[in-house]
């Protein structure tokens, strides 16, 4: 194989069918099918929906992103595939069309962990990862800190949400304002022109005995039943509910925790430098906000462009590179797919 190995990934953990082309560190292409539409009416993605959607993305999608990458098929060295953790159902159909892929252009195929292709996707963007690396990866189902020694092969966990994941409390709490699934982006737009200090809503797991059984967790839930309860106190007294504040007071404690751990767990282990990456990466107010922590830490902060902060092929395709240019052995054309795989597992 080449010393720029290019390498297909396929992602469909949940409502995203995605498909990047990487040219070693360089990317080629991220073709990207959404079924985000199609769950909007259910306030929440639904997993048989999600599957068939990405049945019915799977050719199409790949075929446009060797099309706009001007490769065949015969020009792919790899395939990089989710293996987990996500939608079981959504997980088997990206798996099953890697090994198609990889059975007939006899090429390698890598299962890879989906938390940690978010962590590998930065360095189609800044280069080659500092050894180690903090990590804070924050999504629809996940709110993890990990310290990264090699993201090829040694992720440590040390926190995780206990409860709902900051991208499901955004969403959950833009349902209550009444705004649009996904809730994340309609959060970020309101907030904008509201105060984020007009209510004091709770910043869980971050004091007393909390903090000593879980210094790195987080918990999301019960800020989520404060602003309900603050929007139902308001709703019954017959006042109008100022959405602008709420969503600025509802985001500005969630990305408060989540900036404050990151960069103390940066501290504690020694690293001076923080990747931050998942859907909820996108929000503006947590790009600022960790700029801000870091910058006053000495902690040099690595984002990912929005585009690459959501779920997409580009970041599986990135993963499965780096483990090719760093000699790791390939899965074997059996590999299963694993809804609950432990962030450990970085590849299978």
């Amino acid at each position: 194989m080449t010393t720029d190995p290019v390498v297909l990934g396929i992602e469909t953990s949940c409502d995203e069918t995605g498909v990047g082309i990487v040219r070693g560190r360089t990317l080629l292409v991220d073709a990207v099918a959404s079924s985000v539409e199609e769950h909007a009416r259910f306030g929440g993605v639904v997993p048989e929906v999600a599957s068939r959607a990405h049945l019915d993305a799977m050719v199409p999608t790949v075929e446009r992103a060797l099309r706009d990458s001007g490769l065949a098929l015969a020009d792919v060295d790899a395939v990089a595939v989710t293996s987990g953790p996500g939608l079981a159902g959504a997980l088997l159909v990206g798996v099953a069309a890697a090994k198609a892929l990889a059975l007939a252009l006899d090429v390698p195929i890598y299962g890879v962990n989906h938390l940690a292709a978010h962590v590998a996707v930065d360095v189609l963007e800044h280069g080659p990862l500092p050894e180690p690396t903090m990590a804070l990866l924050v999504s629809g189902g996940h709110s993890s800190l990990l310290l990264v020694p090699d993201v090829t092969s040694d992720v440590r966990p040390l926190g995780a949400t206990v409860d709902d994941a900051a991208g499901e409390a955004f969403d959950k709490v833009a349902r209550l304002l009444g705004l649009p699934f996904p809730g994340g982006p309609h959060i970020d737009r309101e907030a904008r022109s509201g105060s984020s200090v007009a209510i004091a809503f709770p910043r869980g797991l971050t004091t007393g005995r909390d903090l000593e059984r879980h210094r790195f967790d987080f918990s999301f839930s019960g800020l989520k039943t404060a602003v309900a309860r603050w929007v139902q106190a308001k709703e019954r007294s017959g006042e109008p509910v100022p959405v602008a504040d709420v969503a600025a007071s509802f985001q500005e404690a969630v990305v408060d925790v989540l900036t404050r751990k990151a960069v103390a767990a940066c501290r504690e282990h020694g690293v001076d430098h923080l990747l931050v990456g998942g859907g909820v990466a996108a929000n503006s107010r947590l790009r600022a906000l960790a700029q801000q922590r870091c910058e006053a830490a000495g902690i040099e902060l690595r984002v990912p462009r929005p585009g690459l902060c959501t779920d997409n092929g580009a970041m599986v395709a990135a993963m499965g590179a780096e483990l090719v240019l760093k000699g790791r052995a390939p899965s074997a054309l059996d590999l299963p797919s694993d809804s609950s795989m432990p962030v450990q597992l970085v590849h299978s």
